[in-house]
């Protein structure tokens, strides 16, 4: 175990229980610590954003930063909990796998998911990552965001199959049909051969994106009739969610 991290979780912890700023004597007292270690450690929260200095006593507080990281984590734990009824109504109209995900920089991260009870279907789990510009999740994400955003892919690219999008261009064909009409649609596996997927973005209150729900399974039986007959499916479970998270539509 790395004792300099440890140490360094360890003071996060009494700043973030302290009502007030603190200093280096007095945290070196409470944890244990020499005053080289915690000012050492100090040094490398401030650095990170996490610790700010207040004058004029040389005293040491948590920033947002600490706050920030928590919300998305208890604005994850809301979607799944929020997401569940209409991720039920949705496996049960198309007997496919459903997926609930969040978009994560360039990832998306599965935070929930419905297995399908056919024998053949894909086979996914809760906190795997995955290339959003290969996953439809991924995609109905990035449709909502303006087109430059998109140009953090460039370094990305990489073919996992033989339809995976590997330019600018080929990714930003893909979210202007997205836009279009409303869900993405992957065909044939881009990340993983033999998988098609339909997807749409879940919208917070403020008309953000909070997520994405779908569907996949295997593209021997998910072809392109069934998936947009399965499309609207999709779509109403997403409006369902975005209404239970506070979106109005028009906004």
């Amino acid at each position: 175990m790395d004792k300099a991290f440890t140490k360094g979780l360890r003071l996060l912890e009494v700043l973030a229980r302290s009502n007030k700023p603190r200093g280096i004597t007095d945290l070196a007292k409470e944890l244990a610590f020499t005053k080289s270690n915690v000012h050492r450690l100090l040094a490398t929260l401030q650095a990170q954003g996490f610790v700010r200095q207040t004058p004029p006593n040389s005293t040491y507080e948590l920033t947002l930063k600490i706050w920030e990281l928590g919300n998305n984590v208890v604005r994850r734990l809301d979607l799944v909990s929020i997401a569940r009824p209409a991720m039920e109504r949705l496996a049960q109209a198309t007997g496919e796998t459903v997926h609930l995900s969040v978009l994560d920089d360039t990832d998306v991260v599965y935070v929930d998911k419905i297995e399908s009870k056919h024998q053949i279907r894909a086979h996914t789990s809760v906190g795997m990552r995955a290339p959003a510009f290969a996953m439809a999740t991924g995609k109905a994400m990035l449709a909502h965001e303006p087109d430059e955003a998109l140009d953090r892919f460039r370094p990305l690219f990489k073919r996992f199959t033989a339809t995976t999008r590997v330019t600018p261009e080929e990714l930003m064909a893909d979210i202007r049909q997205i836009r279009q009409q409303g869900y993405a649609m992957v065909l044939q596996g881009e990340w993983r051969d033999g998988i098609a997927a339909c997807a749409c973005a879940v919208l917070g209150r403020a008309g953000e994106v909070a997520g994405a729900i779908g569907i996949s399974g295997p593209d021997s039986r998910l072809k392109r009739k069934e998936l947009k007959q399965f499309s609207e499916d999709v779509r109403e479970a997403a409006r369902s969610i975005s209404a239970a998270l506070g979106h109005l539509p028009g906004q």
